[in-house]
């Protein structure tokens, strides 16, 4: 797969890992923010992964893996899912539309060959073909601010609309809806032949529209507390630890790897890390990288004259960016005991960057189900 034709517009800067196939910008990435939240801009994604699955069974033996419900997906309609290990932690984050005959899953780019590969061995005797398309298949997205693409896109493209700005039925959120930073997100990704990206380029140069780079869409994903396979997620990832019960876990569909695990965690117990948002002290100029240490500061209850307050690592950094209306903001994964009101900062290049700590995941979110303390035995009323 060569580079992106985007490549070549005026001013466009590769992007770092895990944007390192496109743009991550074109000269003014505050300015490429309002385009693209106005509607305005495309943002090229084509260093996306896209698998197709094809077969009379693609549905319902796809439905058996994830964790969403997909048998009754209908041509057109979308929905995001993972695929969990036997442990509940995520090991793929899919965007998932069918067009009939097919179904398309699109996906972080370095992820496509594993799970294309992973897939083709689940298959058994099952009338499915699994095909990692990626090749001849680009994503493009945008936030349009009413219906349609920004610009035309070409015939037999697919496109897919982000579930995160509301709780879906079968879901669970533990953010509070009310005030949720999400309830304006709007991304709205197409799937198009790749030979049609020159044509997409040629239209931004003619002025038809206007584009936007990996790090503007970045910027508005953080603000709205969306999370992303390719920065939010480890080995240990759970789905509740991001609030991704929200658009990608159906809690009413059962036999899924993974599923006892999802139901446990909400049901009886709590998520034992959780994801934040921070708003950083600019004063510096410093953006934290990804893995940047979160460091608590307790102070003890009667500190000695001149005791320094205690400084623990509860989290790490997983995205951050400069936006355009909130400045420095980032995306952690902290301790779930890590109290709301605890002052934070953050130890990049070198320095101590101050935190004000957003909860997306409450440090008090609760089971669902309030178990019945049994009294001991030998007690009588």
């Amino acid at each position: 797969m060569t580079g992106s034709p985007f490549l070549a517009l005026p001013g466009a800067v590769v992007g770092d890992p895990p944007d390192e196939g496109v743009a991550a910008h074109y000269g003014n990435p505050m300015v490429e923010q309002r385009r693209l939240e106005q509607g305005r801009a495309i943002v090229d994604l084509s260093d996306r992964g896209v698998l197709t699955v094809t077969g009379p069974d693609r549905r319902s033996w796809l439905n058996s893996m994830a964790s969403r419900s997909l048998d009754h997906l209908q041509p057109g309609q979308s929905a995001e899912a993972l695929f969990l290990d036997a442990a509940g932690h995520v090991e793929h984050a899919v965007h998932v539309v069918d067009d009939g005959e097919r179904t398309w899953l699109v996906l972080e780019g370095g992820a496509a060959p594993a799970l294309a590969a992973w897939l083709d061995r689940m298959r058994f005797m099952l009338r499915v073909e699994v095909a990692d398309v990626t090749a001849d298949h680009a994503v493009v997205a945008a936030m349009p601010s009413g219906d349609g693409f920004p610009v035309a896109l070409p015939e037999g493209s697919l496109t897919w609309t982000d579930p995160w700005r509301r709780v879906l039925d079968d879901g669970y959120a533990y953010a509070p809806e009310s005030g949720h930073a999400g309830a304006t997100w709007r991304l709205v990704e197409a799937i198009v032949p790749r030979t049609a990206l020159p044509g997409l380029v040629a239209a931004v140069r003619r002025g038809e529209v206007e584009v936007a780079g990996a790090l503007a869409l970045e910027a508005l994903r953080i603000a709205a507390w969306r999370p992303r396979f390719a920065t939010e997620v480890d080995e240990r990832t759970l789905p509740h630890e991001l609030d991704w019960l929200r658009s990608a876990v159906d809690l009413n569909k059962g036999c899924y790897r993974g599923q006892e695990t999802v139901a446990k965690v909400v049901n009886l117990g709590r998520p034992p890390r959780r994801l934040v948002m921070l708003h950083l002290d600019g004063s510096d100029t410093i953006l934290p990288r990804p893995g940047d240490a979160v460091v608590g500061m307790k102070q003890r209850p009667e500190p000695a004259p001149g005791e320094e307050p205690e400084r623990r690592v509860v989290g790490a950094i997983t995205s951050a960016a400069m936006h355009h209306e909130l400045g420095p903001i980032a995306l952690a994964v902290v301790k779930r005991s890590v109290p709301a009101d605890l002052e934070l900062i953050v130890e990049s290049h070198g320095i101590d960057v101050a935190a004000a700590q957003v909860e997306i995941v409450p440090a008090g979110a609760a089971p669902a189900v309030a178990v019945p303390r049994l009294p001991r035995l030998g007690i009588r009323p």
